[in-house]
């Protein structure tokens, strides 16, 4: 846009008509105010001991009142900082944020409780949180599994860290759920190649989950879809071993039923050759 420099001179006019108001303005406010009438305690936030008003988030949290809660606890963060009570109200906050729904604000103060005390008794409760709040965003196989994958690191992270913890059993189970979602996830994108004849994308994705995730219930039709696919390309050797690693593992499986019926409609059946990435990856296999 093009400035009109005759208009340059009028700012500092403009300017100094402003001052003048803003200074003057509080002294005719004042002029007009008796002394009683200013009561300076409406601008500085009422500040109360940090046992009371976590006391306050204690009891709105049991009653049920969970924005109230929220509400005390970050107050005692605020205005009482590094106290006692301000370490066990971040855990706390965390925790109501979390039953709210308010995931990323659970994991922000969940993951700032970390910071300043990773060492403390509530820190692996921390890292729950934070696993938890992943965990409730999960989204269904279709769509980015992002916070699948965040679950499971979080979640690992609290079980190599604090093998003792309460909360390990569950975080395990969390960790399979996730990775059972990764694994989905790599055989929706495989069958969409699959169903197109694009054989080498959908093996490169089957084959991650054959060896990544092998102990989700994802294996047993990935196998067979191995062997779908090297049958289709030809490769009968490693599709031969593809069955038969799943025969072994999953005899039965109507996976391997198909599987069978496959070859056999050429003349092969499930034979292993102990050379083959399938076969090795196949002894690591130790079902969802």
């Amino acid at each position: 846009m093009l400035v009109n420099r005759a208009d340059q001179p009028k700012a500092p006019a403009r300017i100094a008509v402003l001052a003048f108001v803003l200074i003057a303005a509080p002294m005719l406010l004042a002029g007009c105010m008796s002394e009683k009438d200013v009561d300076l305690s409406t601008y500085v936030e009422q500040t109360d001991p940090p046992d009371v008003i976590y006391n306050q988030g204690l009891a709105n949290l049991n009653a049920g009142r969970l924005d109230e809660a929220a509400k005390k606890f970050a107050a005692v963060d605020r205005q009482h900082p590094y106290s006692e009570y301000a370490r066990k109200a971040i855990v706390m906050g965390a925790f109501t944020n979390y039953r709210l729904g308010n995931y990323d604000d659970a994991i922000g103060m969940a993951k700032r409780y970390l910071t300043l005390y990773s060492s403390s008794e509530d820190a692996p409760y921390a890292q729950y949180i934070i696993g938890l709040s992943y965990y409730r965003q999960i989204k269904d196989v279709t769509q980015d599994q992002t916070l699948a994958r965040q679950t499971m690191q979080t979640m690992q992270d609290l079980v190599n860290r604090w093998p003792d913890s309460e909360y390990v059993e569950d975080a395990k189970a969390k960790i399979r759920f996730a990775k059972d979602q990764l694994a989905g996830k790599e055989m929706q994108v495989g069958r969409y190649y699959l169903e197109r004849r694009e054989y080498l994308a959908a093996i490169k994705r089957f084959r991650t989950v054959v060896e990544n995730y092998s102990d989700t219930r994802q294996v047993e039709e990935a196998l067979a879809r191995l062997t779908e696919a090297y049958y289709a390309m030809g490769l009968t050797d490693e599709a031969q071993t593809a069955a038969a690693v799943l025969g072994h593992n999953y005899p039965d499986s109507p996976w391997y039923k198909d599987s069978y019926k496959l070859l056999q409609s050429n003349g092969l059946e499930p034979r292993e050759n102990a050379g083959s990435w399938i076969s090795k990856a196949g002894k690591l296999i130790t079902g969802a």
